[in-house]
């Protein structure tokens, strides 16, 4: 099973939270839901700025124990070489996500069609 990990922040980028989680898009929508679980509401941690798709749980379990350990300067620089304007990637996600789900089948025009009578 695939598993992720991420780093989260703020829209001043003053907080960086790392993360480890198995689907990203249901993490996120955790905490724009939860605004204030981790800071108060100035710090609302909603812009997905960095993560990483890793397969097997132990090497995802050993990523995160690196990258938490990492300063500051540090997860700024891993941030800036995948990321250089820290633009907010769930946007992306949400698209990409929505290219996965499959159309719905057109209904037939035949039933939607009405007869006018003059």
């Amino acid at each position: 099973m695939k598993r992720f990990v991420y780093i989260i922040t703020d829209r001043n980028r003053k907080n960086l939270h790392v993360g480890l989680c198995s689907d990203l898009m249901k993490t996120i929508q955790f905490y724009s839901e939860m605004p204030t679980l981790f800071f108060d509401n100035a710090q609302h941690l909603n812009r997905l700025v960095y993560f990483e798709e890793i397969n097997t749980e132990e090497q995802a379990m050993e990523r995160f124990k690196v990258v938490s350990t990492y300063t500051r300067p540090q997860k700024e620089k891993m941030i800036r070489s995948v990321n250089a304007d820290w633009i907010d990637l769930t946007i992306g996600l949400k698209y990409e996500q929505g290219l996965r789900v499959r159309p719905q089948l057109r209904p037939s025009l035949n039933a939607n069609r009405r007869v006018m009578a003059f």
